[in-house]
């Protein structure tokens, strides 16, 4: 029997991997979460909706901060002067002066939260689509918790797929960006209202039907897009733009709507083809403003601005992202790169 070995191995201890100062999250305070006054006047908001509020008033009094500009979209704009007393009256704080320039400014970014009827609209997926199928969920960043909700529940008879056009978040579309889905569906099925949204993912994946569930009707409607008269107006656009030499480039001002990289390469490109451009910043585009540049034989949209041009000389614009359209003396060349495809 062989006698036992007295071998010693020795292994080296590694180090614990370095690690970065530890983050604490920001514990918002049970005095402002409980504060009777403040839930009383959060009661004048819709109640489906979240505000964030109290993280809102707790970083007002983090920051000491006596003045605070308050910027909400179109859609929000309504909820404003509620908003503005609930944060202003017990901080003292003044809100919704213009600001032009935001450096060094400390941000808040509220992601605004709808509810909606969760319930209804499962039954209403179940009463439409036969169990099994391949469903694509989308919608606009209002309503992404609840889509992710839904996706959730149907998973067990459904095939869900919640598409990502990254930066935006999982099932997040807008209306110059979406996704072309890499994968069979039978179906995609947007969570919202009005069609701006809907209508950039239908041009995207022009082959795959798509349905409309209203959070706010609850109607759920199938939507149909005449994708070639949009391709035939965009092709009518681009052989009279070949004649144009004279270009005015709209950038929006808006946010971050308008793209200054991509109109720097179209300013490149013009100035190769020996065309004179005129910079216009719009923050919404109005004919009336365009009429004072009559020397101008085209514009380009290097952004997402949303055309005001309803009703003008009857012509009535639901929705125009991707489609050329022509008033007055301008051909309108609307310009999304993420949806100009092969074209």
């Amino acid at each position: 029997m062989a006698a036992p070995t007295t071998d010693v191995q020795i292994v080296p201890v590694k180090k614990p991997a370095a690690r970065g100062p530890r983050r604490v999250a920001n514990q918002i305070p049970d005095e402002i979460l409980q504060d009777p006054e403040l839930q009383e006047a959060i009661k004048a908001l819709p109640a489906n909706y979240n505000f964030e509020i109290h993280k809102t008033v707790w970083r007002v009094r983090q920051a000491n901060a006596k003045r605070v500009a308050l910027q909400l979209p179109e859609g929000l704009q309504m909820f404003a002067c509620t908003i503005s007393d609930i944060i202003e009256r017990p901080h003292q704080a003044l809100l919704g002066f213009p600001i032009d320039s935001t450096a060094g400014i400390k941000m808040l970014y509220v992601f605004v939260d709808i509810q909606m009827d969760n319930a209804h609209f499962l039954d209403t997926v179940k009463f439409n689509f036969a169990p099994g199928q391949s469903l694509a969920l989308v919608s606009t960043i209002q309503f992404v918790a609840a889509l992710q909700a839904v996706s959730a529940a149907l998973k067990p008879e459904y095939d869900m797929f919640v598409p990502q056009c990254r930066p935006l978040s999982p099932g997040e579309i807008l209306g110059c960006t979406s996704p072309r889905l890499d994968r069979h569906v039978n179906a995609i099925i947007y969570l919202g209202d009005g069609r701006f949204h809907l209508e950039s993912i239908m041009i995207a994946n022009p082959d795959i039907p798509a349905y409309r569930y209203d959070p706010y009707s609850k109607v759920f409607s199938r939507e149909y897009y005449d994708h070639e008269a949009m391709r035939a107006l965009r092709h009518q656009a681009i052989d009279k733009a070949r004649l144009a030499q004279r270009w005015g480039l709209i950038l929006g001002t808006l946010g971050r709507q308008g793209s200054p990289k991509v109109l720097e390469h179209l300013e490149s490109r013009l100035q190769s083809l020996g065309k004179s451009f005129t910079r216009v910043l719009l923050s919404e585009i109005f004919p009336s403003k365009l009429d004072l540049m009559p020397e101008v034989d085209a514009y380009d949209l290097p952004t997402t601005l949303f055309p005001s041009l309803d009703n003008i000389q009857g012509i009535f614009v639901g929705n125009i992202f991707g489609v050329s359209l022509f008033i007055s003396n301008f051909v309108f060349l609307l310009y999304f790169s993420s949806l100009a495809g092969s074209e």
